[in-house]
Parts: structure tokens; sequence; C-alpha cells
């Protein structure tokens, strides 16, 4: 079925309740080894990792980050997910930088064959909290 087009953009659910609600993705972005993820590879959404040995993946920075969203709120929050495609026993440990904090603990791991999803909330001025939430 196709989405009626009204201006120049999609309108979903004006007349046609039984419209599909459709989202835009991005290619998902990659990350091998230890490294600093950019603000790019966060706000994507998808970071498909495939590590060649255990790996560190560092958040950037809040500034950094928020160099990106600079109309992000205390409230606002992004969603992304890691999706670990080693082919050996090579876990991701995301590690925290200035300005984050981790819910549960300081370190999370996202072990060989598996994903994790998570949650970045912006709590204060210069601070987000992380969360894993799947």
């Amino acid at each position: 079925m196709a989405l009626p087009n009204g201006g120049g953009g999609y309108q979903l659910g004006d007349g046609n309740q039984s419209e599909p609600v459709m989202g835009y993705a991005a290619a998902p972005v990659t990350a091998t080894d230890t490294a600093t993820l950019t603000a790019a590879q966060v706000l994507n959404g998808i970071i498909l990792a495939t590590p060649t040995a255990a790996a560190n993946y560092t958040l950037p920075t809040v500034a950094v980050l928020e160099a990106d969203l600079s109309s992000a709120n205390i409230g606002s929050t992004i969603d992304f997910v890691i999706i670990n495609l080693a082919s050996s026993n090579y876990d991701i440990t995301v590690v925290t930088n200035t300005g984050w904090t981790v819910t549960g603990g300081g370190v999370v791991v996202v072990q060989e064959a598996s994903s994790a999803r998570f949650r970045a909330r912006k709590t204060g001025a210069t601070s987000w909290q992380l969360y894993r939430i799947a």
C-alpha cells in the first residue's frame, strides 16, 4: 500500500487509520577492535561489531555527543544497538567517558554472537545516563 504524499512529506494516520507506521534508518555503521565510538556511530542506531579480540568500545564524551545534538533537553533519549558478530569468544565491553553514568555498574558486556540495546538519557546540562534495556 502506498503512503499518501502531502505537500512533499508523507502523512501517517490522516484519514486512513490502517496505514502502517514507518520510520527511516540509515545503513548500519561498523566498528571492529577497541575504539572510542564517534557521535555519528552512536546516533546511527545500529553498530555492527566485528572484533578480532576482546574489545572496549568507549562512548564519545558528552560534549562530543551534544555537538551533534544541540536541541537535546533534559529527558531527551536516544537508543542504539551493538550487534556483536564475532565468530570467536570476543566480548565487547562498553566503557563510559566524561559526562556519562551507567545504570547498574561501570561496564556493560556485549557477548560474542549476541546484541545489546541501549538507551541514553540526558540527565543534566553536561551529563547523560546509559541504560542497557535489552
